[in-house]
């Protein structure tokens, strides 16, 4: 299942959502990776959390993001966690009107296929957020 961190540039999501990792970190049996578009919070994650800055891989369409995603998934059979942040950035979505729905709707079946839970920071307010995906808001800043 996904899991979403929403709210507005500059509204906190990126600490919430380190700090969440950095919890998860301390229960967890398998392997959690974290995507982000640079590598500027590495020294922010715990070491046995895996960063990978998406933007080294040339990633510029949704398309072209859940290849990578499955391929991450594909290559570690410990994968329990995956964590997204700068969503829009990473998925190659735009920040203007972005059609979310189609990305979160994969996203969310290969979290439920493949078992490896999913946690999104995407700088969207709730109310911008497809109504079908309000459940799965954990925190709206």
């Amino acid at each position: 299942m996904i899991q979403l961190i929403v709210g507005r540039k500059g509204k906190g999501k990126t600490k919430y959502l380190l700090d969440k990792v950095n919890a998860a970190i301390k229960d967890a049996s398998g392997n959690i990776v974290y995507l982000d578009k640079s590598g500027k919070h590495m020294y922010e994650l715990n070491n046995r959390v895996r960063l990978i800055n998406v933007k080294d891989y040339g990633i510029e369409t949704s398309d072209e993001f859940i290849g990578f995603v499955c391929g991450i998934i594909s290559q570690d059979h410990d994968l329990e966690e995956l964590y997204f942040d700068s969503f829009l950035k990473i998925a190659g979505l735009g920040e203007e009107h972005p059609d979310v729905e189609p990305v979160l709707d994969r996203l969310n079946a290969i979290s439920e296929q493949f078992h490896v839970s999913i946690t999104i920071s995407i700088s969207l307010d709730e109310k911008e957020m497809p109504e079908k995906y309000h459940p799965y808001v954990i925190v709206s800043l």
